[in-house]
């Protein structure tokens, strides 16, 4: 059983930058692959970044390349988005989840955190 607990969430402007962070804990917490998804108002939920167990692969969707950065810090058990340049349509709940495999797909991800608000005015 793994736990997260999403955080950091917030307003911001466009341009600007957050950083949110996803503790996890569980016996075997460490050994899982990362991902952060959002759901848009009125949206599916989509996928933004993963990041393997050890931190040493990470790939990120289209829309934020260049600009969202994921990491994981296993000795403190979290793993970040680092999110700069964020525009209007990075609005969503940001949800930070875990999976036995690196992916992109939300069935992949067994472990799901309750959710954090990020809302970028314009």
């Amino acid at each position: 059983q793994v736990q997260l607990v999403e955080s950091g969430g917030g307003l911001v402007q466009a341009g600007g930058s957050l950083r949110l962070s996803c503790a996890f804990s569980g016996r075997t917490a460490s050994n899982y692959a990362m991902g952060w998804f959002r759901q848009g108002p009125g949206k599916e939920r989509d996928f933004v970044a993963a990041i393997n167990w050890r931190g040493s692969s990470t790939y990120s969707a289209d829309s934020v390349k260049g600009r969202f950065t994921i990491s994981r810090d296993n000795a403190k058990n979290t793993v970040y988005l680092q999110m700069n340049s964020l525009k209007p349509e990075d609005t969503a709940v940001y949800y930070c989840a875990a999976s036995t495999i690196l992916g992109d797909r939300e069935r992949q991800y067994n472990y799901w955190g309750q959710g954090t608000q990020v809302t970028v005015s314009s």
